[in-house]
């Protein structure tokens, strides 16, 4: 069914989780929560896609972007170990597990409008308007979404 592998069955439904507990957190926190029980569970599904891409990935450009998801998670989760950075450490956490968001969705989007409908996908060109549009989409909502969040940081530490 749609083309993939067992293996990427896997990547797929190993990943899918890190989706709906990003959008969770980004609408009840305003940021991705590291050390929190949906935080752990964003980490868990997100190493398991960047970890398996390696296995699944056809792009070469999807090995760059499985080992940029992972140095992001690891900054964004080992960042607030280090307390001598005070807020900044804030700042970068919330940065880097944005980015890795997004990291997600740019394949997630690529992926669903390339297979879906099955036998009758969307997009057959990575060049369509359709796939540069829904691109130039999450590029947006990144910017909008880390200006939004680091005005919200930047208020919560002055109060």
């Amino acid at each position: 069914m749609f083309g993939i592998s067992p293996l990427g069955w896997v990547h797929t439904l190993g990943s899918l989780p890190a989706i709906p507990v990003a959008a969770y957190m980004f609408a009840r926190h305003g940021r991705i929560v590291p050390r929190s029980p949906a935080g752990a569970v964003y980490l868990a599904s997100m190493l398991i896609g960047a970890t398996t891409v390696f296995m699944v990935a056809h792009q070469p450009v999807s090995y760059v972007v499985g080992v940029v998801t992972l140095l992001f998670l690891l900054v964004g989760y080992g960042v607030g170990r280090i307390s001598s950075l005070g807020r900044t450490g804030v700042y970068i956490e919330t940065v880097c597990l944005s980015v890795s968001a997004f990291l997600l969705m740019v394949p997630t989007v690529s992926e669903i409008l390339r297979r879906v409908p099955d036998g009758h996908p969307l997009v057959t060109d990575l060049n369509s308007p359709l796939l540069r549009g829904a691109h130039l989409s999450l590029v947006v909502m990144l910017i909008a979404g880390l200006t939004a969040q680091i005005l919200c940081l930047r208020r919560q530490g002055r109060t």
